[in-house]
């Protein structure tokens, strides 16, 4: 590997400013901080663009159009045409390998949020308020420093440019089409952004978002309001779950020291919260009640459903009560722990990232598609700070006036160039943590 380093380094010297290699003021990590600096300012122009003209789920035409030229422009392959508008690019390295993937998602969201950027959404009703533009943004950076390094990587990279990943299709739909027939990753690893200082990566083993699971009742439809509100209140104390003066459902604090993802005494462990209205419909005279629930132990999953019944019972509606089911079960990230320590002890000998942090708890409301991919491929999915409270920006996703530091390209180039570097090593060092 250190010999790897010194080639890596030397190349990365020449390329970068045409002087001769010194190992004592120059190390790949510098070298390749160095070659997302040159880079900076056309991927925040392409994130720009992309956030001026975003796309919904299924739509992403334009999108993936463009992805693709900047990727067919670096000299990769480039198929399309597996799952919707999604994009994958191959980048083959010069000597034999194992093979390492990097994840991001085209599909922005639905609604009127407001976005305070200069460069806003020209797509009245469509926005980029989850960050999937940087994601773009960051994975295209890394496929061009990798790109200009090639003769010198022992393996393969594939860049997976997934649609629809807002519905949770996209990738299982990818998984389905055979994404992975013809070349298979060994690895796979995708990162977003959200409300965490920039600079700043917390990633942990395991999962990283509660479980979240629609659940549906199903009544005569007999009940007064008065029933329902009644009811729903019942259902929601007796499920609800968290430690001691804990307010997991805050997620505003996500970031916070003391009570945050990275804080040992974190809000965000050992919850169970639902959301705070029901979905609430007649269907074929039936009165119908959906919520979500977001749970962080798996293992008292199976025994929801039950508890919902013992609650309808207690609460005097046993003989209007149909039934009760999971209408949605996805999924949650689950990251591989053997590679998560190494991803950490490699990102934090890179340049650009201001720190590496652990999480010791799980984001409550959200989740992604990306655990379809681990289902097949060991995997690591991490957060990346956006937010900067100097600036005024508050990257929480899906929330008016979402808003991230573009500072957050450069930190995630320049750290997950050097991870998928480092991890495809050397051919008698490939797959050791």
């Amino acid at each position: 590997m250190k010999r790897l380093l010194i080639i890596l380094s030397s190349v990365f010297g020449l390329l970068l400013g045409g002087c001769q290699y010194n190992p004592s003021q120059r190390t790949a990590p510098d070298a390749i901080h160095l070659q997302t600096d040159g880079l900076f300012e056309k991927l925040v122009a392409v994130r720009r663009d992309l956030h001026q003209h975003p796309e919904l789920a299924g739509y992403e035409s334009r999108t993936s159009a463009t992805i693709s030229a900047h990727l067919r422009e670096m000299g990769l392959e480039v198929q399309t045409g597996q799952y919707g508008h999604s994009v994958i690019g191959i980048l083959r390295g010069g000597h034999p390998g194992k093979t390492v993937a990097w994840r991001a998602e085209l599909d922005a969201l639905p609604g009127e949020f407001r976005d305070p950027a200069l460069f806003r959404s020209q797509n009245p009703g469509v926005h980029h308020a989850c960050g999937h533009d940087i994601h773009i943004a960051i994975a295209l950076g890394i496929a061009e420093v990798l790109a200009k390094q090639r003769e010198f990587l022992h393996g393969t990279v594939v860049f997976v440019f997934q649609a629809e990943e807002e519905t949770f299709k996209g990738a299982k739909g990818l998984i389905d089409r055979g994404v992975f027939s013809s070349i298979t990753p060994d690895e796979i690893y995708g990162v977003h952004v959200t409300a965490l200082p920039v600079g700043q990566i917390v990633v942990k083993a395991n999962e990283m978002f509660a479980y979240q699971r629609r659940v549906s009742i199903r009544l005569k439809n007999e009940l007064s309001g008065a029933d329902i509100v009644q009811l729903t209140n019942n259902v929601n104390s007796d499920l609800s779950r968290s430690r001691t003066g804990a307010k997991p459902w805050e997620i505003q604090n996500i970031d916070d020291p003391v009570i945050g993802l990275t804080s040992p005494n974190t809000a965000f462990q050992d919850y169970l919260i639902m959301d705070a209205t029901f979905d609430t419909r007649t269907e074929n005279e039936e009165l119908v009640l959906n919520f979500y629930i977001y749970e962080t132990n798996a293992s008292k999953l199976d025994g929801i459903i039950s508890r919902v019944q013992r609650v309808i019972d207690a609460s005097g509606h046993k003989s209007e009560l149909i039934s009760v089911s999971y209408v949605q079960e996805n999924p949650t990230v689950l990251n591989n722990a053997s590679l998560t320590r190494s991803a950490i002890r490699i990102l934090q000998r890179s340049r650009g990232v201001d720190a590496v942090r652990p999480a010791f708890g799980q984001a409550p409301f959200f989740n992604d598609d990306f655990a379809y991919f681990q289902q097949k491929i060991p995997g690591v999915y991490f957060f990346l700070g956006g937010s900067n409270a100097e600036k005024g920006f508050v990257a929480m996703n899906h929330a008016p006036d979402f808003q991230v530091d573009e500072e957050s390209i450069r930190v995630g180039v320049s750290g997950f160039s050097s991870l998928i570097i480092a991890r495809l090593g050397t051919p008698d060092q490939a797959g050791r943590d």
